[in-house]
């Protein structure tokens, strides 16, 4: 049977109530009581109770972690630095799926019944009615890979998705591509919306250059290959930026199929640097998104907000990079 409080207080010679207080952060005891009580838990292998601590202390220390890109080979890189950088500051991550969810109230009320502290989304593709639903509900919420606004409604952080797209039409001009092509995720994505976006204002300032568009179905190696199998049956783009490495990657075994080369005869450019990007059979030129800052970011308001809800919404932008390897022809 597990060790009990009052065993320890047994042990210990002093009260419950100071056995509870050694165990509850921020709870007024003395060192002298402490350093008893810290040894009778270590003889008798005592571990405190959370479920029991949250009782007392009204805190959980449980943070939501929703996210609806489980396809997408990223967001095992995302959840991972997420739930050991909350662990490592002592909160408890729950992990949920909302692929294919489409009622925020839904996803509000299942975070409900665990009583959870915060919340974070972390998603580019879930409607900001998701992070305001919290919001409404007086829950802590981050939007991490939101979209960017001046004045927003609640805490986002992530990346300008504007100037990526923009950054990926420069790159490929630089190199001398003069058809180019912008190849998105689902058209509704606020990512793939403002990508395209900042990708065509380029493009469409630039005198003699031809610039097409085409929509993957969801950021999944099937839907880019899938969609670059079709453009295909008709002559490509000398390069084409891929919203997102994972398409990429799906573009990149189609291209191979028809036998073309990359990036002799035809240039990709990704965006996010996930970890297979750097595969060298892959070897994906691509535009870097500072995940770790992102995280860490995020974790930050999230625990500045269990301490003030009230603190005023911001949003927090970090810059990307472009990383040269292999699919676009050097400059």
């Amino acid at each position: 049977m597990p060790v009990t409080l009052k065993e320890v207080a047994e042990r210990a010679g002093v009260s419950r109530s100071a056995v509870s207080r050694t165990f509850t952060q921020g709870a007024s005891v003395s060192v002298k009581t402490r350093r008893k009580v810290e040894k009778a838990a270590a003889e008798l292998g005592y571990s405190p109770n959370a479920l029991a601590s949250s009782l007392t202390t009204g805190r959980t220390k449980l943070i939501g972690l929703i996210s609806n890109n489980f396809h997408n080979p990223l967001f095992l890189e995302v959840f991972d630095l997420f739930t050991r950088s909350l662990q490592d500051r002592g909160l408890r991550p729950l992990l949920v799926n909302l692929t294919d969810e489409t009622e925020p109230s839904n996803s509000l009320r299942l975070l409900r019944q665990y009583s959870v502290d915060g919340v974070i989304v972390a998603s580019s593709t879930l409607s900001p009615e998701f992070s305001l639903a919290f919001r409404d509900a007086r829950i802590p919420v981050v939007h991490s890979f939101g979209r960017f606004a001046s004045a927003p409604h609640v805490h986002v952080v992530g990346i300008d998705n504007v100037e990526c797209g923009r950054i990926a039409a420069r790159t490929l001009i630089a190199r001398g591509y003069r058809r180019i092509a912008f190849l998105g995720g689902p058209r509704e994505a606020t990512s793939t919306i403002d990508r395209r976006k900042g990708f065509f204002e380029v493009a469409r300032a630039t005198p003699g250059l031809q610039a097409s568009e085409s929509y993957a179905t969801a950021y999944s190696f099937d839907a880019g290959r899938a969609e670059m199998l079709s453009l295909l049956d008709a002559p490509p783009a000398e390069a084409y930026f891929c919203g997102d490495d994972v398409l990429s990657i799906g573009a990149l075994s189609a291209i191979a199929d028809h036998g073309l080369r990359v990036p002799e005869d035809v240039g990709v450019i990704g965006l996010n640097d996930m970890e297979m990007a750097r595969w060298e059979n892959i070897n994906l030129t691509t535009i870097r998104q500072p995940i770790r800052q992102i995280i860490d970011s995020s974790i930050e308001l999230v625990m500045a907000m269990l301490e003030d809800p009230e603190r005023y919404p911001e949003a927090r932008l970090f810059s990307c990079q472009i990383v040269e390897r292999g699919t676009l022809r050097p400059l």
